[in-house]
């Protein structure tokens, strides 16, 4: 039946990149580091060592988790292939839409594994911590960072990530000063860490009613979310913490006591707040978490030694240091600096399409 040729064609077109896929993962050596850490486990006395048992247990789900990623695609490729045959054999056009969709998911899935091949930092397979801020400008910027939250969460609902709200601060008049998110999946990070930076806005401002064109600015912290880690501890020495009431976009987080709580790295400056959680100490342990997760972040960024040689130095959130422009006049054009990776469609990317820009900045070595 021709309605099925399309699809047909499309799964030709991926089964010789599974293959490549398969060979750029080192799909045989996983299966093999598997099997040897899995002997690990079995050992009688693997126990006696609580920390090395779980830094192995970790190392098998991640293992399995890349290896299911990879054979549930593979499995998902055969089954509507065979869905295809069977459908033309029948003359069935009621899976078209299943059909469809399949293939759909099995591109973007691909896709998204080849991307995972190039990530190779320490904590690329973790999740993420981002954080918001609106720069110089008022509403203008604060409306831009309300726009950039919208673009990354839209992106992680595209992938099937989970997203958390961990801080927020209205506008005053519109948009939003600083927002804190988590981004919760495999390779979060890995993939996320490029889009640090200044982000700059130009367009026809619906805040101004002469009509004219601004030029805002926001920036975005990304940082890998750190649970524990022995090299990046905190002397509860150097934390100054401060508590205050929580209060949050429509009502919906204000608290009645001052349980929200901001903690100052004092040998750095770093900040972190948190008040979306109940209790002032759930608060406080996300903070705490969000100050490893910076300082980890900046060690490996900076190619530091230790915690101690960090300056927490800031970048000016403006001219000179934005990695990415997005016009909407007089031109529409998102185009990154670092790459020069450019698409005409940005209000595709602010839709959440922003793959070509990490697959770019992944693929240039940067």
């Amino acid at each position: 039946m021709l309605i099925y040729d399309d699809a047909r064609s499309q799964l030709r077109e991926c089964a010789p990149a599974l293959e490549e896929l398969a060979s750029a993962m080192g799909l045989g050596g996983l299966k093999e580091q598997l099997s040897q850490l899995e002997e690990q486990v079995a050992d009688p006395n693997f126990w006696g060592d609580p920390a090395g048992s779980q830094t192995v247990l970790q190392k098998i789900k991640q293992l399995k988790d890349k290896i299911a990623s990879f054979e549930t695609l593979k499995a998902l490729h055969t089954e509507t292939t065979e869905l295809i045959a069977i459908a033309q054999e029948m003359d069935d056009e009621t899976v078209l839409g299943e059909v469809t969709e399949n293939v759909r998911q099995i591109v973007q899935r691909l896709h998204s594994l080849k991307l995972s091949t190039l990530l190779t930092g320490e904590y690329d397979g973790k999740n993420a911590l981002l954080a918001f801020h609106a720069g110089a400008g008022g509403t203008e910027a604060q409306d831009w960072v309300q726009m950039l939250y919208r673009m990354y969460t839209r992106w992680a609902e595209r992938h099937g990530y989970k997203v958390k709200v961990i801080d927020y601060l209205a506008g005053e008049e519109a948009g939003i000063k600083s927002v804190s998110i988590a981004i919760e999946g495999a390779n979060v990070y890995g993939f996320l860490r490029s889009e640090a930076g200044v982000h700059r806005l130009v367009r026809v401002s619906p805040f101004d009613s002469s009509g004219r064109r601004h030029t805002s600015f926001a920036s975005l912290e990304v940082m890998p979310e750190i649970e524990e880690d022995n090299e990046i501890s905190i002397d509860e020495n150097d934390i100054k913490m401060d508590v205050f009431r929580a209060s949050g976009a429509g009502g919906q987080h204000v608290n009645k006591t001052s349980s929200a709580v901001r903690l100052t790295h004092l040998p750095t400056g770093l900040v972190a707040s948190c008040q979306n959680e109940r209790s002032q100490h759930q608060n406080r342990e996300v903070c705490m978490k969000i100050l490893r997760s910076k300082l980890a972040e900046i060690k490996q960024r900076e190619h530091l030694e230790k915690i101690e040689d960090i300056k927490g130095e800031q970048k000016e959130i403006g001219w000179g240091s934005q990695i990415r422009s997005y016009v909407f006049m007089p031109y529409t054009l998102a185009k990154d600096h670092r790459t020069g990776y450019e698409i005409g469609n940005v209000g595709a990317v602010m839709d959440g399409e922003i793959d070509g820009f990490i697959n770019a900045y992944l693929s240039s070595g940067l």
